[in-house]
């Protein structure tokens, strides 16, 4: 059974929550009863981060310690403290696209290594410096980064053939501005969409996601509110 999460204007939440004083933490895969912890990869072996110029990343293998990972979308040219906050407390910080400026990216990557993909406003510097697709390893989790990519069930036409040839573990897209988490379970993929977090579109929530990958698991998701957009 897949969970979505919609981040405007009501959200859609699994039936087992955690609440803590000062955040929520959702724990999908409620009705089957089984934790993100539980999300493995088909292959374990090592991946390396590769990025450009002051973006490059350090390997990681399936020794590593939990790293934590912010991930964001759809700045559309907007970056400000309440983002940058939980930048800092990340390991690293995934962008899923329509970054609107390199004065966005270079802040974040100012702050915590930065990996990223260019969306459908990005102009033709944005495009240079990083690709469509981002296909790697974070410690022992197969993960899939691209702008327009759909979700499970209605994947984008142009990596549908290539998700269901060689599914990653984890499959995240931005664009459509709406925060979604996802069970893909034919393909066993695990679907993210951190809506998005910048002033311009038709959200009305402003959102990211965070989590933690450590060796093959994925753990402590929780959802970001950073006010009305």
């Amino acid at each position: 059974m897949a969970l979505g999460w919609r981040c405007h204007p009501w959200y859609a939440f699994p039936k087992y929550e955690k609440r803590t004083k000062n955040r929520k933490v959702y724990v999908i895969f409620a009705r089957a009863k089984i934790p993100v912890s539980t999300i493995r990869p088909e292959v374990d072996r090592e991946g390396s981060w590769h990025g450009h110029r002051s973006h490059a990343l350090p390997k990681f293998n399936k020794f590593s310690k939990m790293t934590r990972i912010l991930l964001l979308s759809d700045t559309h040219g907007h970056i400000d403290e309440s983002i940058l906050k939980y930048a800092k407390n990340a390991d690293h910080i995934w962008h899923a696209g329509d970054i609107g400026s390199l004065e966005v990216s270079d802040a974040l990557a100012a702050v915590k290594p930065l990996r990223a993909v260019y969306g459908n406003i990005d102009n033709h510097l944005i495009r240079k410096e990083f690709p469509l697709n981002q296909r790697f390893f974070c410690e022992g989790v197969d993960v899939w980064i691209t702008h327009i990519g759909g979700y499970p069930g209605k994947y984008d036409p142009r990596i549908r053939e290539e998700i269901r040839a060689n599914p990653p573990k984890l499959f995240i897209s931005g664009h459509s501005h709406i925060l979604k988490v996802m069970w893909d379970k034919k393909l066993g993929v695990l679907h993210m969409n951190p809506g998005a977090c910048g002033r311009i579109g038709l959200h009305q929530v402003r959102t990211m996601l965070q989590f933690a990958i450590e060796g093959e698991e994925i753990k402590n998701l929780e959802v970001i509110e950073l006010g009305k957009r």
